[in-house]
């Protein structure tokens, strides 16, 4: 599996490690990675085709890495890097699986701007996990958005969590852990 970071953290985020350490003591092979903004000691996100190109590459890496084809690789992350993600493989990038957590729906206070028009493409499983008091979509907000994907799609919902997740961090890592050991029997890339 390869997670992304949100906006404003990094592969070293705390929450991020908490993920991957969830992750691997499924038996999955997990690496985290950082965006090129990021590396090169940024704050402000690239633009969208720079962290796609990104994602795309980092995932066609560790793939020949491990032996296998993207298809046998999970992406995901949080918030932007789930998205960004998720818009990689609504382009065609094939994956075995989409895993979000604190995924954007919207700008907080800008409902009418929502980050789905990719949703459609959507044709593998997918998991959000997310705070019942996110700013960037509210469960009934991400219910009716995600109904658009045609693949299997799994809500997991963290009570009183907000955008950040800051007191739920094991509790979505635990989520994501578990929807990988009921959806995928055996370890997808190691």
């Amino acid at each position: 599996m390869l997670i992304a970071p949100g906006a404003g953290g990094s592969a070293e985020s705390p929450a991020l490690a908490v993920l991957a350490r969830a992750i691997a003591a499924t038996g999955v092979t997990v690496e985290r990675m950082d965006f090129p903004y990021r590396l090169a000691g940024r704050q402000r996100p690239d633009a969208p085709a720079v962290l796609e190109a990104s994602v795309r590459d980092r995932a066609a890496a560790v793939a020949e890495r491990l032996g296998v084809g993207t298809e046998a690789l999970v992406l995901g992350g949080r918030s932007m890097g789930g998205r960004i993600c998720s818009q990689v493989v609504a382009s065609g990038l094939p994956s075995a699986g989409l895993a979000m957590v604190s995924y954007p729906l919207h700008p907080p206070g800008r409902p009418e701007r929502l980050r789905t028009s990719h949703f459609p493409e959507l044709d593998v499983p997918c998991l959000f996990v997310s705070g019942t008091h996110d700013s960037f979509g509210s469960p009934p907000e991400l219910l009716e958005a995600t109904a658009a994907i045609p693949g299997p799609v799994h809500h997991v919902w963290l009570e009183g969590g907000d955008h950040g997740l800051a007191k739920h961090a094991t509790g979505a890592a635990e989520a994501v852990a578990r929807w990988l050991i009921e959806n995928y029997a055996v370890p997808l890339a190691g």
